[in-house]
């Protein structure tokens, strides 16, 4: 029963249509890159537009990840959703078997997208932002995260300028592996203050440290929100069989659920943010 409801939730969730990825690029691995899967949308027109950068979650990528894609795209932004599982062969799972792939990976993924995005034509690449969901919010924050980015270029990974304008995390997993450090351009993390998959006191303590050391980040908890509040039609329901990294003695177990309220409040917060740092609005 429990193995069922897991994958309703999958199911409810992966690509619909099974529509084929339409471009790969090379991620920023030093010496040995990997062809990352990608699905492109931008607005009508020469541009240069500005552009968003979207990281999937543990269960791989999403139709909500879609719609968000659609949504950016209709906003006046090149979108470029990244699937960092594909190439690396794995599945569409939260569970505790997933595969343990170093973290600089999706890390590098994301700087190649910034990289593929900043040489096309119509992409104004001093105006590309990143927003990342879960497993893939903690890397879009590291992507601007001033130590992780001296890290990879310990590395050897060239790092694109300007970089990252902004960042976006929703109910991003491994906020404490941040709270001592900080970030060097502006955050916005969302997150239900009822979610019990990230934890969101490690969260408001990570932005409440950065903001302490000066950095441009806020955090908003919608109150009796859920992980995946965002994902439309998704009914509450408790996943017993995802790793939780907040359940070390149980291991698993994580409840989600859409939030009509959160959901309308995000977007709206979204468009505001990137509307400034990206558009200048």
């Amino acid at each position: 029963m429990l193995r069922r409801a897991l994958s309703v939730l999958l199911a409810s969730i992966v690509v619909t249509g099974c529509a084929s990825t339409n471009l790969s690029f090379p991620n920023a691995t030093p010496g040995k890159p990997l062809a990352v899967a990608a699905w492109e949308l931008r607005p009508e027109g020469a541009g240069p537009f500005p552009a968003v950068v979207l990281m999937h979650g543990c269960a791989g990528i999403s139709e909500s990840n879609h719609d968000w894609s659609r949504w950016f795209r209709d906003e006046g932004y090149v979108a470029l959703l990244v699937d960092s599982w594909t190439p690396r062969r794995v599945g569409k799972s939260c569970s505790p078997d997933l595969p343990d792939i170093p973290n600089t990976e999706r890390f590098d993924d994301a700087m190649g997208a910034l990289r593929y995005l900043q040489a096309r034509p119509y992409v104004d690449p001093a105006r590309v932002g990143i927003v990342g969901w879960s497993n893939g919010g903690v890397f879009a924050l590291a992507t601007i995260n001033g130590p992780s980015l001296e890290r990879a270029r310990r590395r050897g990974v060239v790092l694109p300028e300007p970089g990252f304008r902004a960042s976006i995390g929703f109910y991003p997993g491994g906020c404490y592996s941040l709270v001592h450090e900080l970030v060097t351009r502006p955050l916005l993390v969302m997150i239900g203050d009822a979610d019990d998959w990230t934890d969101p006191k490690a969260c408001v303590e990570m932005v409440e440290a950065m903001r302490g050391r000066g950095a441009d980040a806020r955090i908003v908890l919608y109150p009796r929100a859920y992980h995946y509040f965002d994902v439309v039609g998704q009914e509450r329901t408790y996943l017993a069989e995802v790793a939780n990294h907040n359940k070390p003695d149980e291991c698993c177990g994580a409840t989600v659920a859409f939030d009509a309220g959160a959901f309308a409040d995000s977007r709206r917060r979204v468009a505001e943010f990137f509307g400034y740092h990206l558009k200048g609005k």
